[in-house]
């Protein structure tokens, strides 16, 4: 919703913080295997909300103990300029999580969840982080999930979707900023992040109204998925 307003002029870029309830967030392509509703069913009984995301390649799982950063911007031409806003934000992001003790570095974990180019790890070995892209004419949306803390339930909950799903990965590489950097808060994550955009010149995270949060409130059913009838 707000990509789009971006995209008309009706409001400048922005760049949001916030940490999520339990929720499994899956892709199309998700959508269309064999497991699928086993899948969703899974996270349920697991206490994660099944949502359909628009961006992204594979399922993700997250939790109160992550922290998601959504950033939208302009662009003439979203497309053309994707993977370099992946690998800007990496580099940024792996800076702000090094400034806090962790050995942070860009690249794929092999056998992690999501898998990506630009994914965040810790020493090589565990996956930290992972972004996505939505664009739409005039306009980009770069979505960010560090898991922080807590990573049991994640693991868990992924390892029943993932194994319904038929997908391998290994869940030893599911790893939290605090198992690096003991100590570290989600809050701390988001000051560090904030800083970089900071020292870069970039946005200030945004706080968005009340009737702009009840107008997602209302889309929200679009992306749920429903429950399988068990007949």
């Amino acid at each position: 919703m707000q990509l789009r307003r971006v995209a008309a002029g009706d409001r400048a870029p922005l760049l949001r913080f916030y940490r999520p309830p339990a929720t499994v967030a899956f892709s199309r392509r998700e959508r269309v295997l064999p497991g699928f509703e086993r899948a969703v069913e899974a996270a349920r009984r697991r206490g994660f909300e099944p949502v359909l995301r628009a961006a992204g390649g594979r399922v993700v799982a997250y939790h109160s103990n992550c922290l998601i950063l959504d950033e939208i911007g302009r662009s003439a031409d979203a497309l053309s300029g994707q993977r370099s806003r992946f690998a800007q934000r990496a580099a940024d992001h792996v800076r702000a999580l090094r400034e806090l003790g962790v050995d942070a570095r860009v690249g794929a974990v092999p056998g992690e969840y999501c898998p990506g180019e630009f994914s965040i790890n810790a020493r090589g070995a565990v996956k930290l982080a992972g972004s996505a892209q939505r664009m739409v004419r005039g306009a980009w949306l770069l979505a960010t999930v560090f898991v922080v803390a807590d990573t049991e339930p994640l693991r868990a909950v992924l390892a029943e979707v993932q194994a319904a799903l038929g997908l391998r990965w290994d869940p030893a590489t599911l790893g939290a900023v605090a198992q690096e950097a003991p100590g570290v808060s989600v809050q701390h994550v988001q000051e560090a992040l904030v800083a970089s955009y900071r020292r870069a010149g970039g946005l200030l995270p945004t706080v968005l109204s009340g009737r702009e949060l009840a107008l997602a409130g209302d889309a929200l059913p679009e992306h749920r998925l429903p429950a399988v009838d068990p007949a």
